[in-house]
């Protein structure tokens, strides 16, 4: 394993964001790593399209960021650059088949985890189209060894505006909906968003050209993926959510997809548009979400009664 910070047995001083870089799978996968010794569970975040790991670590932004209020909390917190973004951007080849992205996820955080203690376990906190990653993961055999998921910023069904533009890519795959069209919905409302933030130019990247198949087949792919996860499930949506149908409707349709699901919370972030953890309420939706998480950790312990454990 290479890494750009300390040893994996070595752990960052308390919300030290370390960035790493592991081998998965034959790939190289960049990080952001934020580490405590003993940790209550490890969290893992999966970051959007066109953005970063930084995602969840905004520069300038410390408030804002999932990792540095994770590790304050006794959380380890792992921000990984998706399959196609990062040091793996250079390594696409067979990324376009869904086992091999969850292979390569899973195996980078067995990679960033050796050596490290994972407290009461794994859980996934992901970010529209990192949700179908997510997802994915969730619904692999493997997934029922996770503590719980956290969805933000996705859906079954789009707003109209964002209905015509991804019409339009379907009418053309190999061009992308760009520019303001996109960026109103996605950023929508600017002041949801410091005046830095907004736009994203700091944590923006290239996307992976797999992700116009995702994008094309998510809507049908996600119930049927959703029905098969069987650990506890968060979801979120922004007040202002543009890009997916939003309000207490839509958010009980999501969450009776979950069937095999023994929880299943929904939730709207007030104040929040799409990018839910990096607009001014990022804060309060952390805090949410790893209240969440602190939850699912207690279900997995052992009860304890005056007698002991039972």
């Amino acid at each position: 394993m290479t890494t750009t910070g300390p040893s994996p047995a070595a752990a960052p001083p308390l919300g030290d964001v370390v960035p790493c870089v592991v081998q998965a799978a034959g790939v190289p996968v960049s990080a952001l790593a934020a580490a405590v010794p003993r940790p209550r569970v490890v969290v893992v975040a999966l970051h959007g399209g066109a953005a970063t790991s930084a995602y969840y670590d905004h520069p300038g932004h410390p408030r804002l960021s999932l990792l540095r209020t994770g590790t304050a909390l006794g959380f380890t917190v792992l921000a990984l650059d998706r399959p196609g973004y990062g040091s793996s951007a250079g390594h696409t080849r067979g990324m376009e088949r869904p086992e091999r992205r969850v292979e390569v996820a899973y195996a980078a955080v067995e990679a960033l985890l050796a050596g490290r203690s994972r407290g009461a376990g794994v859980f996934l906190v992901a970010h529209s189209i990192g949700c179908e990653l997510a997802v994915r993961m969730a619904a692999d055999e493997r997934g029922a060894d996770l503590l719980g998921v956290e969805l933000a910023g996705t859906g079954t069904q789009h707003n109209p505006p964002a209905l015509r533009l991804m019409e339009e890519w379907r009418r053309n795959a190999a061009r992308r909906p760009t520019g303001r069209r996109m960026r109103d919905l996605i950023w929508y409302p600017a002041d949801a968003y410091p005046p830095d933030v907004y736009g994203g130019a700091r944590i923006g990247s290239p996307a992976p050209a797999y992700e116009g198949d995702v994008v094309r087949t998510w809507t049908e792919d996600f119930p049927r993926l959703a029905a098969r996860v069987r650990v506890p499930l968060r979801f979120t949506l922004g007040a202002h959510e543009q890009v997916w149908r939003s309000g207490p409707t839509a958010l009980a349709d999501i969450g009776s997809l979950f069937t095999a699901s023994p929880r299943v919370v929904v939730d709207e972030q007030a104040g929040a548009g799409h990018n839910t953890s990096i607009g001014r309420t990022a804060t309060a939706y952390h805090l949410k979400v790893l209240s969440f998480v602190e939850e699912c950790a207690l279900a997995a312990r052992p009860q304890r009664t005056e007698g002991g454990t039972r």
